[in-house]
């Protein structure tokens, strides 16, 4: 089974475990898209789409796929399920500028809760490890991001789809095999933070292509000596792309219903 079927899957027994029922959407009857607005996307076009919490990336490809009908598509730059904001996707000729633009700085905001750590650096797992954080003070919240500021090395979590001959580190976790990670050399040209409720502190930061915010979130709260995880994360910008320019799934959907799709073409 693919990795997105099965993030699907399990976050659908979860829901199922907690006693919830899973939404179901029922399935239109597939209508040809109008030509005149199939074309477009066709010749090429840049959707700045704003992700949906618990959608894999290619979640949202494979949507838009359906949706106009068209096979010549992909984003830019993967988001984890547990993230939102900015996915830059491209149809048609501009699908030769992935590369362009996923080697972009972009900008994140999210959240870190201090006091334990989990194995996937974030919601996914479980919390544990918990341990005292009573004594961080937001003058060592401030002196610790500097630590990460600048061009440093930075180890991918274990739970990433970075290949390892050939094999996603995620699949060889869930295996239970011991891999030894690389360090890679990454920047990070902004870490601040914005807001302070213990256990939980707001972030912003802006940073190189291939930087992994949930390894930022362990490493910083290895650094503060208390442990820390991510909980929550959204990319804002992808260079000068901004998510507040972004549109959301299904006012998409409703604007090539009404022959009115309205999205950002690359000049």
């Amino acid at each position: 089974m693919a990795k997105k079927q099965t993030y699907r899957q399990r976050y659908t027994n979860q829901l199922i475990t907690a006693g919830e029922a899973p939404q179901r959407q029922e399935r239109k009857e597939r209508v040809a898209l109008d030509p005149a607005v199939q074309l477009p996307y066709l010749e090429g076009k840049v959707i700045l789409v704003d992700k949906p919490l618990h959608w894999t990336s290619f979640d949202v490809v494979r949507k838009l796929r359906s949706l106009l009908q068209i096979k010549k598509i992909g984003h830019a730059g993967t988001l984890d399920p547990l993230a939102t904001g900015l996915l830059i996707v491209c149809t048609g000729k501009f699908t030769k500028k992935i590369n362009e633009y996923m080697a972009q700085e972009k900008e994140y905001t999210g959240h870190i809760t201090l006091g334990a750590v989990t194995p996937t650096y974030d919601l996914e797992s479980t919390p544990e490890q918990p341990k005292d954080f009573s004594f961080v003070t937001p003058a060592m919240l401030q002196d610790t991001t500097a630590r990460f500021i600048g061009t440093i090395q930075q180890f991918p979590p274990i739970y990433s789809a970075i290949k390892k001959e050939g094999v996603a580190l995620y699949d060889l976790a869930r295996r239970g095999v011991d891999v030894e990670l690389e360090a890679r050399t990454i920047s990070i040209s902004s870490f601040e933070i914005t807001h302070i409720e213990l256990p939980v502190v707001a972030f912003k930061v802006t940073c190189s292509t291939g930087t992994y915010i949930r390894s930022l979130a362990n490493d910083f709260g290895a650094a503060l000596g208390c442990g820390a995880y991510l909980s929550s994360l959204r990319r804002t910008a992808i260079g000068s792309f901004k998510a507040s320019d972004a549109i959301d799934m299904e006012s998409f959907a409703a604007s090539l219903d009404a022959g009115e799709a309205s999205v950002k073409k690359d000049s």
